[in-house]
């Protein structure tokens, strides 16, 4: 997977390329699709959610330019693969996701392969995590109408944030960072997330469009 999903199609940074390989991607599927972890694409987690596809999470982890000193937020655990990637390119990482069936596998796979930085919580992820803040990196794994503005406001100024905005269905992948003068946005390629659902993003609509606080 590693060599010809990620080396393959230009992932230069070591620390990424270590960090995808180290961590075992079919832990975080359900297990009648453990045959397919490792195959290019998404694959679905229930609960109307996915899991990205290993190049997707390699390309937003090194977008970030992480060096290993970085406070991250990470909004949407799912069942904690991107996270458990992060865990191995910063010293914390805070991750939140709205549904509590897919949270509570995460913790079980974050203690089992020992994920000891990673902190999360059950909550709507668009409103970031104040308590926390600020972070030297925000990433964002589901789909926003436009960047949510508690998490522009929990950014470090230096910061950067990897964020997919525009429909429920299409996006793309931008990367914003906060300096002193204020924000700048990058363009990085077109991409498909399921919706961020919460205050600050998508109302609830779809089946499983539900978030909770914890």
């Amino acid at each position: 997977m590693v060599r010809e999903q990620i080396i393959a199609r230009g992932i230069k940074d070591p620390r990424v390329i270590e960090a995808m390989q180290q961590v075992p991607r079919d832990l975080f599927v359900p297990e009648a699709l453990a045959g397919q972890a490792y195959g290019d694409f998404a694959l679905p987690l229930g609960e109307g959610q996915t899991i990205s596809q290993p190049y997707m999470v390699a390309y937003m982890s090194e977008s970030l330019e992480l060096t290993g000193t970085e406070r991250i937020l990470e909004v949407g655990t799912g069942t904690g693969y991107q996270t458990a990637v992060l865990s191995r390119l910063a010293a914390r990482v805070y991750s939140m996701e709205r549904i509590r069936s897919l949270l509570e596998k995460a913790r079980k796979i974050l203690e089992q392969i020992q994920c000891r930085n990673v902190i999360t919580q059950l909550s709507d992820g668009s409103y970031g995590w104040k308590d926390e803040a600020p972070f030297d990196a925000i990433m964002v794994t589901a789909g926003s109408p436009s960047v949510p503005e508690p998490l522009i406001e929990q950014l470090k100024v230096g910061g950067t944030m990897i964020i997919p905005v525009g429909s429920r269905n299409v996006q793309r992948l931008m990367r914003v960072r906060r300096n002193a003068r204020g924000l700048s946005e990058e363009n990085l390629m077109e991409c498909s997330f399921v919706a961020l659902v919460g205050d600050h993003g998508w109302p609830k609509r779809e089946k499983y469009d539900s978030y909770f606080h914890e």
